[in-house]
Formats: C-alpha cells, structure tokens, sequence
C-alpha cells in the first residue's frame, strides 16, 4: 500500500490520504472579499484528489493584507463573499477545505508580484503598516508602527473573531501563518524584534505573541476541528531565527495542542542566503517531527511522485502539500495515484477521462463506465 495514500486523522477530522494542498495567495480579492477568480480556483483544485485544501493567508484585518488584493475575513461582507463561494465549491466536492490565518506586519501594502511586489505608498491606495518593531523589510521602506500591547490584544482579537467567522463558514481546519516574515514571524525573529518589554529579547518573550495567538485561536474554534501552524524554521541569516529556536517553539505549541507544524523557511530578510531545490525544506520537517512527535507537513520543491512517497514513508513528514506542482498539473494526484498503484476520489463527470493503462485509480469507478 502507498504510504501517501494512506489515510490520517487530526481531531476529528479524517484525510483520504498525505497530499493537500497548499494555501496560494491569488491576488485577486476585491476589499478582502472573494471573487469568481476564487471559485474557479478553488473549485478548480477542489477536483485534484489531494485530501485537504487550504484556503490562501486570509488576513484577519485590512492592514494585515499582504496586498490590496488579498483575501480577508474581518466583516460581514467578506464573510459572505467567501460563503458563495464555498457554497459552489461544496456543491460538486467533499475535499476537506482549510484557511490559513495571517497578518502580513511591515510586509503589508505591497504590490503584486506580477508588478514587482514594492511597497505601495499612501498616496497610491496603500496604508501605514505595523510591526514587531519599526524596523523596515527592506532599506529605504518606510519604517512600521511598533505595536504598542493594546495593539497586539487588538490583533490577537482579530485572529480570533477571523477563526470564529470561518468556524460558521464550515472551514474544517485551521493554519496560523507564523512564517515567511509575516507579523508572528516578524516577533519571532530577533532580526525583526528589537524590543525591550516581554515580547521581546529572550527567545521565551519573542514566543510569546505566537503562542498567545495559537492560544487564542485554539480556545475561539471547536475543540474537534484541528488547528496547525505555519514556520519559517530558519532565516537563512547568521543572527536569526534558526532551527534550534524552531524546536523550542515547537515543542511549546506541542504542549498546547498545536495539531500540526507546517515546515517552510526564510522570509524575514532580503539578506536570506538559501539555494532552494527539491526537498530543501524536508530536513526541518524531519527534525521537527522526530524532535517533538509533532505531525508535520513537508512543503517546497516537491514535484514527482516518488519523491513525495519517500518523504512519507521514510517518516520524513506525515503530510505533502503542494503548491506550484499542483497548478501546473491539476490532476497531480491522479498521476501519482496511478503510478503508485493508489487510488482518489474524482467526480463521475471525469471517470471516462481515465486511460485504461491507468488501472482503477477513481475509487468510486464504476467498470464499463468507459
């Protein structure tokens, strides 16, 4: 039997098998809200035969999107938007959809990364940005807010009424986005956080907004539906966060119930010294998993079928998620399904499109069908 085909359970919640799917951002949110850009997208993916789907970093407030255009979750109107959507998704799929929860901090206001991803001025329909501590992504940005403690308690809050809108939009699972330089990356790193009160200096202190926001967020949703994290494990930066600190936090959201650690890396500095390639960030999934007993996700570079089994059945990771490889390929696993002798579940309107070569990769294939 292929081991990432196997089935896993988090709380309550049961995977067909190891593949979901990573959250995307799309860039294409009207004020935070959903667009039929998403339910193609989504709708889309929904029919791939990954097991989960993680909706693309959802920004809890309007200052905290990492653009103009991206999807938000902080009122009624964005709400609704992304119920009409998941309504449509619904209506033809039973994957398992989760959101990724995120405040974007000083790296927020940015362009488009079709357009070069620079900080949009004010005076352009970009806004003040706030952060660990005021010290600018890139030299020459502005410099951010620091977030004063009544700052923090309001974006803590945020988190949680952000989570407790998805609870009642059915979302299934639950990703805080602690990576990629994003506002609890940017408390994480002391390359970000230069403060001087108890959210910053030790690395106890510099813990202490991630862990009250898994916390928070934890308490706001019910106790059967999973809730994971997103890390960088490392800045790439002599100095910053690393992967020694990464088993230190991990361990602490172990303790609190933390149901998954989502492995990625770097983000924090421009000065980042990485050569991505295929299975670069697996090591921190590994060194996590056997550090910790936590269950991990392994993400980056992961293209070809035997390279995502090996992964999970050597007790890399526990969990795959795909990104690029699965908008290039949409039906990337159906193809590692049929080469590892497995099988997914796919709409009846798409059984015919099996080859015969293929075998009975549809599980619910009916013979003669064809």
């Amino acid at each position: 039997m292929s081991a990432l085909f196997s089935p896993l359970k988090l709380r309550d919640l049961s995977l067909a098998n190891r593949v979901i799917i990573s959250p995307m951002c799309q860039y294409s949110a009207e004020r935070g809200e959903a667009t039929d850009w998403h339910t193609i997208h989504l709708g889309h993916l929904a029919l791939s035969g990954a097991s989960m789907m993680l909706i693309e970093a959802t920004a809890v407030e309007p200052i905290g999107r990492i653009t103009p255009y991206c999807l938000g979750l902080w009122d009624e109107r964005t709400e609704r938007a992304l119920a009409e959507t998941l309504d449509a998704v619904r209506r033809y799929s039973d994957i398992r959809i989760g959101m990724q929860l995120n405040h974007a901090g000083r790296k927020a206001s940015s362009d488009v990364p079709w357009r070069g991803g620079k900080r949009v001025p004010v005076s352009d329909g970009g806004w003040a940005t706030v952060g660990a501590s005021p010290v600018p992504f890139t030299p020459g940005d502005p410099e951010s807010l620091e977030l004063d403690v009544a700052g923090i308690v309001r974006i803590r809050n945020a988190f949680v009424a952000a989570a407790k809108r998805a609870d009642r939009l059915g979302i299934e699972a639950f990703e805080i986005h602690g990576a990629h330089g994003y506002l609890i990356h940017q408390f994480l790193s002391p390359l970000s956080n230069q403060r001087s009160d108890t959210y910053g200096g030790s690395l106890e202190n510099r813990m202490r907004f991630a862990l009250e926001i898994f916390d928070a967020v934890r308490a706001a949703v019910p106790a059967h539906k999973p809730v994971g994290m997103r890390i960088s494990a490392t800045d790439y930066v002599e100095g910053g966060w690393d992967l020694e600190q990464s088993l230190v936090l991990a361990n602490a959201l172990k303790a609190r119930g933390c149901d998954w650690i989502d492995c990625s890396s770097g983000g924090t500095s421009p000065l980042q010294k990485l050569v991505p390639g295929p299975n670069y960030q697996v090591p921190f999934a590994e060194a996590i998993r056997r550090d910790t007993g936590s269950t991990t996700i392994a993400v980056g570079l992961i293209t070809e079928f035997a390279q995502a089994e090996q992964i999970i059945a050597s007790g890399q990771a526990d969990l795959v998620a795909l990104a690029r490889a699965v908008l290039y390929d949409a039906r990337w696993p159906w193809h590692a399904a049929a080469a590892l002798g497995a099988q997914v579940d796919a709409p009846p309107q798409y059984w015919r499109a099996l080859p015969r070569e293929a075998g009975a990769v549809f599980s619910d294939h009916i013979a003669g069908t064809r």
